[in-house]
Parts: C-alpha cells; sequence; structure tokens
C-alpha cells in the first residue's frame, strides 16, 4: 500500500520560513520524481517544485523554497523561506513514475501564511 505522508505544515507570518517534509512507502523512492504542488482556495492545484532527473520550480517561488531529497529516508523535503501571504496554500507531496503510468498524492498539509 503506497502511502504519502506530508508534515510540517502550519501558521507562519510573511517573511517567515516552513519546511515541508513528505515520508513515503510502499514505492522504490528512487524510481520516482517526487513533487510538491499546492492549491490555494478557489485555485486549481499547481505544481511548486519536483525533483527527479532535474529540479524543478514554478516562478513564482524560485529563489525562495528549496527541494531536497533524501533517498535513505525515501523522505522528500520543501524549504520555503521568505514566505508570501499568496502562498497560502494545502500542499500535497506527489510521487510519478511515468513509464508505468503510476500516480500517488498525499493527503496534504496546509501552510498559512498570515499576520
Amino acid at each position: 500500500q503506497v502511502q504519502l505522508v506530508e508534515s510540517g505544515g502550519g501558521l507562519v507570518q510573511p517573511g517567515g520560513s516552513l519546511r515541508l517534509s513528505c515520508k513515503a512507502s510502499g514505492i522504490i523512492f528512487n524510481n520516482y520524481v517526487m513533487g510538491w504542488y499546492r492549491q490555494a482556495p478557489g485555485k486549481q492545484r499547481e505544481m511548486v517544485a519536483t525533483s527527479g532527473g532535474s529540479t524543478i520550480y514554478a516562478d513564482s517561488v524560485k529563489g525562495r523554497f528549496t527541494i531536497s531529497r533524501d533517498n535513505a529516508k525515501n523522505t522528500v523535503y520543501l524549504q520555503m523561506n521568505s514566505l508570501k501571504l499568496e502562498d497560502t496554500a494545502v500542499y500535497y507531496c506527489n510521487a510519478v513514475r511515468s513509464s508505468l503510468r503510476l500516480n500517488y498524492w498525499g493527503k496534504g498539509t496546509l501552510v498559512t501564511v498570515s499576520s
């Protein structure tokens, strides 16, 4: 059974930092592109960052967010610095193995940026 469990969300002031974690189980972690997506109220889910053969960031988070992964711990992280009000969203962890058309999602963790 595949599980992606996010943690680290919470309430933070503008300009602050948070670090999200996603622990994966039930998959061969190294074989997957891991990513973070987010969905703000009333908006569509959007890609934030992905980590596979290359690392990709949304333009809106470049220079502020850093995705990293620890393959030994089956965990992917998202370090978020200089947070803005518009970063408020539910953040979802994603695992994709395109060659086998496998795509898994976590349940999400809420990040609220507010003064």
